[in-house]
């Protein structure tokens, strides 16, 4: 159909193109025949003008005896008058000829006629009489339609050399008139042949020209509605086709509306460079496309993000499966350069018309869905009306949690890290916590996700490392020797101007740099190795300690970890919840446990919950552990009360995933 618009609209442009360009060269030819016309009669003029002149000089001037023709001609004059005018009317020169005197009055006519003679008080008259010479193109008086030469003008008696009258002699035109037209005819041919050369060129330029313009339209209308890295729609078209899926919906031709976005993708970006993360939306939207009908809709939305509409699909179940395939598929293996990669895409999905009416209010659901899939099993969220009473999708997040940023509304708490064989406590882990004004304290899994894909990272870590200084100072003071660990993200690690920040920070608060602990996670240090490991060497080399948290779930090679300060192995909570009965978990973490001591690392142990696994954590030489089994994450203040009275700390929140 847009194709047709186009294609009509370039023939009307051209049929325009072909009338502008015909006009000028029409008027053209037409004022150049008319030139000709003004030619000829100018020649006919002339011709008239010598040929009276030559009557007068040869023919009449020599019969006069001088005397004014006013006194009339005698005799002898008029034969010879008569004589030297015959020759000339008789072979046709001549077609009629007169002597007037000044008065007006006709002593001699060819034919001796006197009526038809020019009056007297005409112009041409008066200016013959004045010894002028007038030359006119005129109507035949006996001839109505011929035209003849009429020429005025005075005369001039061979005897005497003096004006004695005027003579009015018609001479005929139509020779002059056929030469003329003759003339014209071979000229109009000319022209004319050279006017419509000239008019098919003018008509070849005009149909490469529109046809040059639709093609820079329509390239020009795809560049607008295409995403350029990609080749998928971009926003606009999308929006374009949900909003005409949305109008079929209305009148029962209902399907789905899905936003995907990538996990983590910004780590790749700062980690592997922008190169990288481009060609890894390429390959994502290839696969998209590849699983997707013809009638269905696969466009960029901008970073990472795509939307996805489909028509059609209103069984929700078939639906969620064939999501699930998608993800499946996006999750395959995708080697850049030498780094393998393997996709984790969140999908939001949302049904229309059922769902809502119109289309903003369908990507809001369908984006509120999409976040809350970041957080569960399948990563497919349908969106459901009861269980999105918050505001939760990423762009308000963001903006929330700037302000929070802004007006102080994040909290620390603390779990503590116990000796094993001991008990003692002798560091604490910080993790952040949001006190949001309406909704109450919220857990990481609420907020870091969103801080991870954006620029909120940076400022978030800063505020967390400050505040975990600011209140290691406080306990210190009231006697209390912990150590604090703070978590960093894989984004943290992608420059040096990190380490001049952290070095900044623990200047500032005076305290001892060995007293903070930075823990990052595995999978953060398999990103761009070369450029974390030159960081990580850049903090320790300012006397801070650096863990490895969550070990055994990244990509982190033994050469790679015997090649970094790194002076604690977190095991991840996976491995440590099944100790009690999974032949495998055990053997895993015995053989970390053993590999850590022997890179001369402490080894601890995340999400300790039952007695048994404490128990098998230390016979099996594990140094330190944490988890709800000795307390959960509470205010320091909280925690240090609870260890001085050896009480269990109810604070805190289920979902215990470390702040990064």
């Amino acid at each position: 159909m847009q194709i047709g618009r186009r294609q009509r609209a370039g023939s009307r442009l051209f049929v325009v193109y072909a009338i502008a360009s015909f006009v000028p060269l029409a008027v053209l030819g037409a004022a150049l025949l008319h030139g000709y016309q003004d030619q000829g009669a100018a020649r006919g003029r002339d011709q008239g003008r010598a040929q009276a002149a030559v009557i007068e000089e040869m023919a009449v001037a020599p019969a006069l005896s001088g005397a004014d023709l006013s006194t009339g001609l005698t005799g002898a004059e008029r034969e010879r008058l008569q004589a030297a005018t015959d020759l000339a009317i008789f072979n046709g020169s001549v077609a009629r000829l007169r002597l007037r005197s000044f008065d007006g009055a006709v002593p001699f006519s060819d034919d001796g006629s006197r009526d038809g003679a020019v009056p007297v008080e005409d112009e041409a008259f008066q200016r013959a009489a004045h010894g002028h010479v007038d030359v006119r193109l005129v109507d035949d008086p006996e001839q109505a339609t011929d035209v003849t030469v009429r020429v005025l003008q005075p005369i001039v008696a061979a005897s005497s050399g003096q004006a004695t009258g005027v003579l009015e002699v018609y001479l005929p035109y139509g020779e002059i008139a056929r030469a003329v037209e003759a003339d014209g005819r071979r000229t109009v041919w000319k022209v004319g042949g050279g006017l419509v050369v000239l008019y098919a060129v003018l008509a070849l330029i005009s149909w490469w020209t529109t046809r040059a313009l639709r093609r820079h339209a329509a390239a020009h209308e795809h560049q607008a509605l295409h995403d350029a890295l990609t080749g998928l729609p971009n926003r606009l078209m999308f929006r374009r086709r949900a909003e005409a899926a949305l109008a079929r919906g209305r009148k029962g031709d209902g399907g789905a509306l899905v936003l995907v976005d990538l996990d983590h993708f910004k780590e790749v970006n700062d980690t592997l460079g922008h190169h990288a993360g481009d060609e890894l939306l390429r390959v994502v939207a290839q696969r998209l496309r590849d699983q997707l009908r013809t009638d269905d809709t696969v466009a960029r939305l901008g970073g990472d993000e795509f939307g996805l509409v489909l028509p059609g699909n209103t069984d929700r179940a078939a639906t969620v499966a064939l999501l699930g395939r998608i993800r499946t598929e996006l999750a395959r293996e995708i080697v850049i350069g030498t780094v393998s990669l393997h996709v984790v895409a969140s999908f939001g999905v949302c049904f229309y018309p059922d769902d809502a009416g119109d289309l903003e209010s369908l990507i809001q659901h369908a984006d509120t869905a999409m976040y809350q899939g970041k957080h569960g099993p399948t990563g497919v969220i349908v969106y459901e009306p009861d269980s999105a009473q918050h505001p939760n999708h990423s762009l308000v997040v963001q903006a929330e949690l700037r302000h929070a940023l802004e007006r102080d509304e994040l909290v620390l708490h603390y779990q503590p890290k116990l000796e094993l064989g001991s008990g003692e406590v002798h560091g604490v882990e910080a993790l952040v916590r949001w006190q949001h004004p309406e909704r109450g304290l919220l857990p990481p899994s609420e907020f870091l996700p969103v801080a991870e894909r954006s620029d909120l990272i940076e400022p978030l870590t800063t505020w967390v490392l400050r505040r975990a200084l600011r209140d290691q100072q406080e306990w210190t003071a009231q006697g209390l020797d912990w150590t604090v660990a703070v978590n960093i993200s894989a984004r943290n690690l992608s420059s040096l101007d990190f380490a001049r920040t952290v070095g900044g920070l623990v200047s500032e608060s005076g305290v001892h740099p060995d007293r903070l602990h930075l823990e990052v996670t595995e999978t953060a240090l398999a990103f761009d190795a070369d450029a974390a490991a030159e960081v990580v060497h850049a903090l320790a080399a300012q006397g801070l300690s650096i863990s490895v948290d969550d070990f055994g779930i990244g990509y982190t090679s033994l050469s790679q970890l015997r090649s970094l300060a790194v002076s604690e192995v977190k095991i991840d909570r996976t491995f440590v919840a099944g100790l009690s009965d999974n032949e495998q978990d055990r053997a895993i973490v015995g053989s970390v446990i053993g590999l850590g001591h022997s890179l001369g690392c402490m080894v601890t142990a995340e999400g300790v919950e039952t007695q048994d696994v404490a128990d098998w954590l230390q016979d099996a030489g594990c140094d330190r552990a944490q988890g709800f089994l000795w307390m959960r994450p509470a205010p320091w203040t909280q925690v240090a009360t609870a260890l001085q009275n050896r009480e269990p700390v109810s604070a805190g929140s289920s979902d215990e995933r470390s702040a990064r």
